[in-house]
Parts: C-alpha cells; sequence; structure tokens
C-alpha cells in the first residue's frame, strides 16, 4: 500500500476532503524594511510584549520605568510584586527563574492556616476509633507478614528485609497511642493485638524486640493521657479514677495475665549494653518495670519472686564503669525492697548486704564524681535502710562488717557520712539492733557520733523554729537505741555516759537546745490545730477519733517526735548520774521548765504506743517492750518525795526484767495510779 495514498485519502494532502482552501495561513517572514518602518511609527513608551510572539534580530530601546511608589509618598508599598504576590520572588526554581504565585500575603496566610487545621484534623483522626483500629489493623498485618517471609525463606534476609523494615515502622507507629490510652489501650487489649505485640519480644531480630520494650514503656507510663480535656476528667473522678487511669491499670492487667514481667526478664540476657541499641532496651527495661510498680506495689513480690531480677541487678550495680543503667538498676533496687519484707528477705539471702556495701565502700574515700552518681548512691543507701528493718538482715549486716564500714564513713566526713549515720540508726533500732550497739562502740564510733552531733553548736541557728538536720536527727536516734539496748554497768555504757559528762556537760547542752527548737516547732503546730478546731466547732462539728489520730501525726511532724526522742536520752541521763542530774534541772528552770515536763512528755508517748506492737518489738534476750521502759523511766523521774519509787524503778530497768512497770512497783505497795 501506498502510504501517501492514505493521507491523499483522508484529505492532507489536497483530496475531496482537503481543506486547504479554508485554512489559515501564516504571513510571510518580515523583511528589514518592515522592521525600520516600525521602529519610526512606533510611540514613545511602548509596552513590550509578554507573549513572546514579535522576533526579529532588532533589539528595543530602553524604556523609563515610572516608580509608582514614589508618586504615592510610600502608599500601598506593600504591593512590591504584580498583583501584590507575597511569592513572585521567593518561588525560585535551580536556574534562578522565578514564578510568582498569584496570591497577596493575607491571600497565603489564610490558607497556611487551613492547611494546618486540615494537618491537626489529620492528627486527630488517627486517634479516633477508627484510626487507632486501622494502625492496630497494620501492625497485626505487618507482623504476620514477616513471620510468614521469615519462615518461607529463614536462611535469606533479602527475602525478609523488606518486612521487617515494615514490621519496625508499624510498631513505632503505636507509640502515639499513649496520647488517647482511654479508647486505644481497651482496643489494643480487645483486638489480641496486645498478646502478638508481647509475642514479639522474642523475635529473632534484637532490634524488633528492642522497639516492642520501648513501645511498652511509653504505654505504661503514669502520664499518658494528660492531654484528655479536663473536664472530661473531673467527670470520670467521682468514678473512681479517670478514664484514661482505669485504662491503663486494665492495660497493666492484661500484661501482668500475659507474663510480660517474665519475658522482659528474660530478654535482658539478649542485650548486649556495648551497643548503645540494647543499652537503651534495657532502659526502656526497667522503665516498664518502674511504671507497672508505680501502678500497682504489689507486684514488686512476685516481679522478685517468679524471675531474676534480683540478681541482675546485685551483679550490674557492681560495674566498675557508671552510667544511666547502673543508676537506674539502683533505683529499681530502692523500689523494690521499699515496702515489701519477702523481697527484703530475698535480698539478704542473695548475698545482697555484701554487694551493696562492697559498692558503697569506694565512697568512703572520694565523693560521687557527679549528680547522677550521688543519686545512685542515695539509692544504694536507701535500699539498705529499706533492708534493715528485716531482723535478719540486721544480722547479715553485722556479719558483714556494716558497722564497721559505716564508722569509717562518718569518720572520714565525706559526703556519704550523712547516710552512713541514717544506716547506723536504722541497724541499731529494735531488739536485733542491740549487737550492733555493742559494737559500734566497742569499734570507737561514739567520736564521730558526737562529732557530728555537736558540730553546728558553736552557729546561732537563724531561727528557733528550724528543722533539725537530718543528721543530727538520726544521732538522737541512734543514742536512744544505745540507752535501749546497751547493759548496764558494762564498760560500753559507762562510755557512753561519760560522754554526756566530758566538756561541762556541753552533750546535754545540745539535748536541751534541741529540746527548745523542738518545743518552738510545736507551739506553732499547735496554734494550727487548735485554729482548726475552733473553725469545727464554729461549723457545728465535733472532733472525732480520726480528726484526733491526724492531729497527732502533724504534732510528730512538728516537733513532738524529736522533742520524746530527746526527753528520752535525758530520763536515761539523768536517772543514771546525779551530777548531769543537777545539771539538767538547773539549765531547765532558766526556761520555766522542770524533770515534770519530761515526765509529761513520756507520758504523751507511752499512751501513743500500740500495746500488741510495743510487745512485738521487745521480743528478745530478756529485753524489755517500749512501753515497759517508759514506765520505769517514768517513775525514776517522780518528785524527791517519792524516792522508794525510784529506786525500784531504777532496779528493775537495770535488771532487764519484762516485769519493770509501775504497776508492778504500785503492787508492791508504792504509790497507785502514777500513770
Amino acid at each position: 500500500m501506498n502510504v501517501d495514498d492514505v493521507f491523499k485519502g483522508a484529505g492532507l494532502t489536497g483530496g475531496k476532503y482537503s481543506t486547504g482552501g479554508n485554512k489559515r495561513k501564516m504571513p510571510d517572514n518580515p523583511n528589514p524594511e518592515f522592521f525600520k518602518k516600525m521602529k519610526t511609527d512606533a510611540p514613545p513608551a511602548p509596552t513590550p510584549p509578554t507573549n513572546g510572539s514579535a522576533k526579529g534580530k532588532g533589539r528595543a530601546p530602553p524604556i523609563e520605568v515610572i516608580d509608582e511608589d514614589a508618586e504615592m509618598n510610600g502608599e500601598d508599598a506593600g504591593d512590591f510584586a504584580p498583583g501584590g504576590d507575597a511569592d513572585y520572588f521567593a518561588e525560585e526554581d535551580d536556574e534562578g527563574r522565578f514564578f510568582g504565585g498569584g496570591l497577596t500575603s493575607e491571600q497565603k496566610e489564610i490558607l497556611n492556616i487551613f492547611d494546618n487545621a486540615g494537618e491537626q484534623d489529620d492528627g486527630a483522626s488517627a486517634l479516633a476509633l477508627p484510626g487507632i483500629r486501622r494502625t492496630l489493623l497494620r501492625f497485626e498485618r505487618a507482623a504476620a507478614r514477616n513471620q510468614d517471609h521469615r519462615s518461607k525463606w529463614p536462611d535469606d534476609p533479602t527475602k525478609f528485609i523488606d518486612s521487617e523494615a515494615d514490621l519496625d515502622a508499624a510498631l513505632k507507629a503505636l507509640l502515639p497511642l499513649a496520647q488517647a490510652p482511654a479508647l486505644a489501650y481497651p482496643e489494643l487489649v480487645r483486638s489480641g493485638a496486645l498478646e502478638k505485640l508481647i509475642g514479639l519480644l522474642s523475635h529473632e531480630n534484637v532490634d524488633i524486640a528492642i522497639d516492642v520494650i520501648e513501645v511498652l514503656h511509653e504505654l505504661t507510663d503514669e502520664d499518658v493521657g494528660e492531654a484528655v480535656d479536663d473536664d472530661e476528667e473531673e467527670e470520670d473522678d467521682e468514678e473512681g479514677g479517670t478514664r484514661s487511669e482505669r485504662a491503663l491499670k486494665e492495660l497493666i492487667n492484661a500484661l501482668v495475665l500475659q507474663s510480660v514481667l517474665e519475658l522482659l526478664v528474660d530478654n535482658m540476657k539478649r542485650l548486649n549494653e556495648a551497643e548503645e541499641s540494647d543499652r537503651q532496651g534495657v532502659y526502656h527495661t526497667l522503665g516498664v518495670f518502674e511504671n507497672v510498680l508505680s501502678s500497682d506495689p504489689s507486684l514488686a513480690q512476685p516481679l522478685v519472686a517468679k524471675t531474676a531480677i534480683l540478681p541482675w541487678i546485685l551483679d550490674r550495680i557492681q560495674a566498675k564503669a557508671h552510667d544511666d543503667n547502673r543508676s537506674y538498676a539502683a533505683e529499681m533496687l530502692s523500689i523494690l525492697l521499699q515496702t515489701n519484707r519477702e523481697n527484703r528477705v530475698a535480698f539478704g539471702e542473695k548475698d545482697g548486704i555484701e554487694a551493696v556495701l562492697k559498692t558503697l565502700a569506694q565512697y568512703r574515700r572520694r565523693d560521687p564524681a557527679d549528680a547522677d552518681e550521688v543519686e545512685f548512691m542515695e539509692n544504694l543507701f536507701d535500699a539498705l535502710c529499706s533492708a534493715l528493718n528485716e531482723p535478719e538482715v540486721k544480722k547479715l549486716f553485722m556479719d558483714a562488717e556494716g558497722v564497721e564500714l559505716m564508722n569509717l564513713m562518718v569518720k572520714d566526713k565525706k559526703q556519704s557520712h550523712t547516710l552512713a549515720i541514717k544506716t547506723l540508726d536504722f541497724s541499731l533500732s529494735g531488739p536485733a539492733g542491740a549487737p550492733a550497739c555493742t559494737t559500734l562502740i566497742e569499734d570507737g564510733g561514739l567520736k564521730g557520733l558526737f562529732s557530728a552531733f555537736m558540730g553546728k553548736t558553736k552557729k546561732k541557728h537563724t531561727a528557733a523554729e528550724a528543722p533539725l538536720p537530718q543528721d543530727t536527727a538520726h544521732v538522737l536516734g541512734i543514742l536512744a537505741s544505745l540507752f535501749t539496748h546497751i547493759p548496764s554497768e558494762t564498760p560500753a555504757r559507762i562510755r557512753l555516759l561519760a560522754k554526756f559528762v566530758e566538756g561541762e556537760y556541753e552533750k546535754a547542752d545540745r539535748l536541751l537546745d534541741i529540746r527548745d527548737g523542738a518545743r518552738a516547732r510545736l507551739r506553732a503546730t499547735e496554734k494550727e490545730i487548735d485554729a482548726e478546731k475552733v473553725e469545727l466547732e464554729a461549723s457545728g462539728e465535733t472532733p472525732g477519733k480520726e480528726e484526733e489520730d491526724l492531729w497527732y501525726l502533724r504534732r510528730l511532724d512538728g516537733g513532738l517526735f524529736t522533742l520524746q526522742t530527746v526527753d528520752y536520752i535525758l530520763a536515761w541521763v539523768v536517772m543514771e548520774d546525779d551530777g548531769i542530774r543537777d545539771h539538767v534541772e538547773r539549765m531547765l528552770s532558766r526556761k520555766s521548765q522542770s524533770l515534770r515536763n519530761v515526765v509529761e512528755t513520756l507520758r504523751v508517748y507511752h499512751d501513743n504506743i500500740d500495746e500488741e506492737d510495743s510487745a512485738a518489738k521487745g521480743e528478745g534476750e530478756g529485753g524489755l517492750s517500749q512501753r515497759e521502759i517508759l514506765e520505769g523511766l517514768i517513775g525514776a523521774l517522780t518528785p524527791e518525795e517519792d524516792q522508794y519509787i525510784q529506786n525500784v524503778a531504777r532496779s528493775l530497768l537495770f535488771r532487764g526484767l519484762r516485769t519493770a512497770t509501775t504497776r508492778d512497783i504500785a503492787a508492791r505497795g508504792a504509790m497507785p495510779g502514777i500513770l
């Protein structure tokens, strides 16, 4: 076939269908004469063509541009581009050309507002229930696809690497769910996505497991859902907690049922902290534990009993290099031992005392390097003090020479010395602390303690009502324990009493100064309580037992506890040494006080001790309960005319008999009703 015939048939080259006769013809190319004519006939200021249709070799003459802004004296100066286009000079391509957007600055600002609103709507819709379900569905599909690819090509990473990247992205997409816990958490549990999420903790790729831990850390944070509307939160408070709080508890309960605590501890064995990502994984794991225990402290006991978390922590705190995870491990140890007896006993059984003392020994001669290490040291001391509440741990502390180490820290006066005094206070308290009392004195610990006790006496306090320093408060606790447990007429007790005689009774004077400060603080507290009583009576209410108990606790915090401790020590001192007694009575009389006021303090102390608790604390080798000791001291401090009662009380106290009570004294013919 001839191709030309086809085009002819179509009328393109002149057939019967040709339209060439009606076609518009282009004009002939212009010649030089034409341009000359155009130049001579042109107006003075022609407007240059804007469509580029005029062509030729001639160059147009320069055109004078009139500055309209100058003529208008600066008016409309903002219209610096054609049409007031705000982007006329801003939008350029790589070659320097620019194109206007056709919008003024005001129009562009309006469009930006709508664009931002659209983005916010997209974010809000993602946290609505349909968006949450889509996110969870994408995660489940990504997990299933990755599992499928890994099962098909287990030895060819190139086959499943893309699905692994998709799974990583799907896990990261779960992090924003913490912003809407009330909606997201119930759906996460109901849909089964939580079970799949926990299952990924055993994923072959450690990085995926770390992603899961990060998600769990974020979802269990106690501050989740802070952006929830305040009105909604207040409405839900009446139902026993906010919706976010209830959703968080539901999530944590589901996690515990899925054995997430055990899985997380087992997973820690896979993490190599030499790698940054693994180090972050350990940090997030400890964060999950803290969040779970913050929500439900009762889970501390099963966490220690069912997992190897305690050995891991004890090993981690003994690391040579200090880092964030070492600090976090010490904090977790303090949390685990804070309130649970079973955990404290387990701590002792797993050589926890030895591990902590070994770690703390470095701070005897040096201070922590920075604030983070200071917190690490404080957490270890807190954990140790919590454990020392148990009699079994006190014995382990003695066997590990903990008293001797604390004495050295007190003498060296480094940053750890105040915490060492606090630890001694805990180790000496209670019947189980009696052996430690003797050890402290035999090891020469009194010198360091009284140095801390007297250290600030030469400095005038700015206010009598200033709170008592922590180290001084703990020294008072130690002195009370020493007088309670050291047997009478022993070298240790004689050395203790001698400290109050030396220096012209300066230690007794220091006790009286502390007593004055405690009384001043207590008076201020009593004024506040009296004002509250007046308000209650004015409103027609009568204070009940609950209010009285709360007020008593406030008095303890407001100076009464310090006053009771000081008067307890003073009672022992004046009972055993006549010279100290005369000096104390003389000093008290200058403040319009006497030993009767000391007795009144001891009566209040005695009346507020729980009888069963006091009896339990007194169980030891022939030891007296705290109530019985107080009764004996009260009897010993009675007025001079009751000398018989004083002598009997002293005798029974020193013999250490459990029958040393003023009730027994009264039964033997002394004055009844001494209490």
